[in-house]
């Protein structure tokens, strides 16, 4: 008999029910093509609701239709649809409205889609433009300024809409949806 050493054979690769066997693929779903010009055209759609008065109905519309099988350009254009909805809403209107949409049908997975958005939006308006980092300016304390403190461009104003979206979300939805924002393999 020949030598084997028994200890270094893979066992998971036996068991046909192992991960080893699995795809991974089939933990996502898959999501239709979307082109930048539909997003396009439904940003269009989406703006002329915020415009009629219906901001409501403008987010709810733009978290009903998130480009999961959209390219890059097709998802920056939505983030940024949903960005300028959020704010032009008016802090006292975040929190019923916020309630209207859990309470209705599909609601919780509506906010999911909100929370997946606050913090893709988060995580833009947190990197330095190019404009930015090419005007620093040294400090007597001999740290470098890169950003104004406004931090440039409105971004401290974006973060700070944005914030206070996702207080009022975790106040509505709870943190399970924090959680299952995390977990989702669908991107926004």
């Amino acid at each position: 008999m020949a030598t084997m050493n028994w200890r270094t054979i893979n066992i998971d690769l036996l068991d046909p029910e192992s991960p080893a066997n699995f795809s991974i693929a089939s933990l996502s779903p898959a999501a239709p093509r979307v082109s930048a010009s539909e997003v396009q055209s439904l940003s269009s759609q989406i703006k002329q609701l915020l415009r009629g008065g219906d901001s409501e109905g403008a987010l709810r519309g733009a978290l009903e239709n998130p480009p999961y099988g959209g390219d890059a350009a097709a998802k920056e254009v939505h983030l940024a649809t949903i960005v300028e909805i959020l704010q032009s809403l008016k802090q006292s209107e975040m929190s019923p409205m916020l309630s209207r949409i859990y309470e209705s049908e599909g609601g919780v997975e509506i906010l999911d889609v909100l929370m997946k958005y606050l913090y893709k939006g988060m995580s833009h308006s947190s990197k330095p433009s190019s404009a930015a980092t090419g005007s620093m300016s040294p400090q007597s304390t001999g740290f470098s300024q890169i950003h104004s403190r406004g931090g440039g461009e409105g971004g401290g104003q974006a973060m700070s809409v944005l914030l206070s979206w996702h207080e009022k979300l975790v106040e509505i939805a709870g943190p399970g949806s924090i959680v299952r924002v995390m977990s989702d393999r669908r991107t926004v």
